[in-house]
């Protein structure tokens, strides 16, 4: 469905295309009412002194003008409407960008930078760019009619061109590298901004707020000057093309009269040949005065082009049964997003069957994030294959593979919505048995409905009317949600209450009753009761997998100084990362 809509965006933009091509002809034929107008009034109705015939001409001429103007105005939409369909065929990939790029490589700027580069070129199509660019093209046809009235006009206009060339060039060399240096000192400052936000308590509750305001003051000093410079040349250029056009019609009105003296044109030609120089000279002086934006917009475009790269179009997928049956990683190599050299998860390999859970424990840095990462298929593999009943993740289209899996990351941030649109996942039409279901299974469903709104409570941006722990359980919740068959739960007790903790247990139990397979990172031993394998990291490498009690008793005995002895059931597995 999707490609087809792709397909008919296409066939209209080019239909819009065409048009504007053929809208744009007619306008800049029509741009020779003037000329005539005048040439027909000076050599033809004032020698006469025919009022009738100048009433003709007037009604034909402002005919003319009329519908070169409806024209102008149709042009117009026409370039608002091919600026839509660019946008949005750009909006889907954008989003791709914004959600995933920090998954893909190293993020060093404002996140939602490549919305601000499409707005800029939506923007830039349905300004006077475009227009003047589609008025380019007639340049030679103007000149052509200046050497039709005389050599020496078109001499003139030929030469004002070949200097407003040179200054287009000008232009393109000056700004293309300090377009490059905006971009940058936008980001430099951008990020500032987002770092003072997120550590607004900090900040106020250290008095650092003095200090975040020079350091953000000289960022945006930088981008202050950038910007002056920018405009200085610009505007010294744009004034340049404006003078010299203003010079060169009025060289041509001095040039047509010695003409005149001579014998060489008439009265009305001198008019005449005025207008079209300056026509010749117009779509060239609006190039330069829009130069800034142009470059801006292609700029905003190669750097899209290069963040799509990192999204290609997902190739068909054969769409494969649910998995019932087991869950197993084959020889995982994982590294952070853009830094392949420094592996996280290495040469990890373990199986699980239905009905299983599974606890990764270790150290601080020992991979556990970045394995149920690579587990759940939000980073790719360097190396080495995880599968579902024996298929790879790649198998599956991301969104089929998404009902399979229930993720739970470390960071419980939520979406700006209601309470059932986050549980569900954000779907158009969400299961309203299966919200429930879910949150009761997350142990929330009383809590939700105590609330005044119930289901539907805005849960405000990233989940600010909500604690930290209503947060987490609405978030274990969602990976809840159509009772996939993998659930996997990256410190998912970290902000819960003793009743938080109890209904996490449930809700690992349901999953493992029907069939399904829950991997927990855990740092609490909350959970440990309903764990029936132990995977064991240390530095990227697993080393340790198997049954809970033999797995602890081997720690036990090996490790002395990392476990304390065990005196009751709530035992403190490794240091600072198993607590009571």
């Amino acid at each position: 469905m999707r490609r087809k809509s792709g397909a008919v965006q296409r066939v209209g933009f080019l239909a819009v295309a065409i048009g504007l091509i053929g809208f744009s002809g007619f306008i800049n034929v029509l741009g020779f009412t003037g000329p005539l107008f005048m040439l027909e009034v000076y050599d033809r109705v004032i020698p006469s002194g025919s009022l009738p015939t100048l009433v003709s001409l007037s009604f034909l001429a402002v005919g003319l003008y009329g519908f070169s103007g409806v024209l102008d105005v149709v042009r117009g939409r026409m370039l608002s409407r091919i600026a839509g369909i660019v946008d949005l065929s750009l909006s889907r990939r954008v989003l791709s960008v914004i959600a995933g790029a920090s998954l893909r490589t190293q993020m060093n700027g404002d996140i939602l930078r490549p919305a601000q580069e499409m707005d800029q070129i939506r923007m830039f199509l349905s300004g006077a760019g475009p227009v003047a660019l589609l008025d380019l093209p007639w340049v030679p046809v103007y000149l052509a009619v200046c050497f039709f009235l005389h050599p020496l006009i078109g001499g003139l206009a030929a030469c004002a061109v070949v200097i407003l060339v040179g200054l287009t060039v000008a232009t393109e060399i000056l700004a293309r590298a300090r377009t490059k240096q905006i971009a940058g000192a936008v980001a430099t400052r951008n990020r500032l901004g987002e770092a003072a936000h997120r550590n607004a308590e900090a900040i106020l509750a250290m008095g650092m707020q003095k200090h975040v305001e020079r350091r953000w003051t000289d960022a945006h000093g930088v981008l202050t000057d950038l910007y002056r410079q920018n405009g200085d040349v610009a505007s010294l250029f744009a004034t340049t093309s404006k003078t010299l056009r203003q010079a060169v019609q009025s060289g041509s009105l001095a040039v047509g009269a010695y003409l005149v003296v001579h014998g060489d044109m008439s009265g009305g030609m001198i008019i005449a040949a005025s207008i079209v120089v300056a026509r010749a000279l117009q779509p060239i002086e609006q190039v330069i005065s829009c130069w800034r934006g142009m470059i801006a917009a292609r700029q905003a475009w190669q750097r899209l082009q290069e963040a799509f790269k990192l999204f290609p179009d997902p190739a068909k997928r054969t769409d494969l049964p649910a998995p019932k049956m087991s869950l197993s990683a084959e020889g995982v190599f994982a590294a952070p997003p853009g830094e392949r050299q420094r592996m996280t998860v290495q040469n990890v390999s373990f199986g699980v069957q239905a009905g299983t859970v599974v606890g990764i424990i270790g150290p601080s840095a020992s991979g556990k994030s970045s394995l149920v990462r690579a587990i759940t298929g939000v980073w790719p593999l360097a190396r080495g294959k995880v599968s579902l009943d024996g298929a790879s993740l790649d198998q599956w289209a991301e969104e089929k593979r998404g009902r399979h899996i229930g993720y739970m990351p470390q960071s419980s941030d939520l979406f700006p919505g209601t309470i059932a649109e986050n549980i569900g996942r954000l779907s158009d039409m969400p299961d309203d048995r299966m919200v429930i279901a879910a949150a009761k299974m997350a142990g929330i469903h009383e809590m939700v409905v105590a609330l005044p709104d119930g289901y539907e409570t805005d849960v405000g941006d990233g989940g600010l009317n909500l604690s930290a722990g209503q947060r987490q359980r609405i978030a274990l919740a969602r990976a809840l949600y159509g009772d996939p068959f993998l659930v996997v739960l990256d410190e998912p007790n970290s902000n819960l209450d003793a009743d938080g903790d109890k209904a996490l247990a449930d809700a690992m139990s349901a999953v493992k009753l029907r069939g399904g397979i829950v991997i927990v990172v855990a740092h609490r031993n909350s959970v440990l009761a309903q764990l029936d394998l132990l995977l064991v990291m240390e530095n990227g490498v697993a080393k340790a997998f198997g049954r809970r009690d033999e797995i602890l008793k081997t720690l036990q005995q090996q490790k002395p100084r990392v476990l304390r002895p065990a005196t009751s059931p709530n035992l403190t597995l490794i240091e600072g990362e198993m607590q009571s």
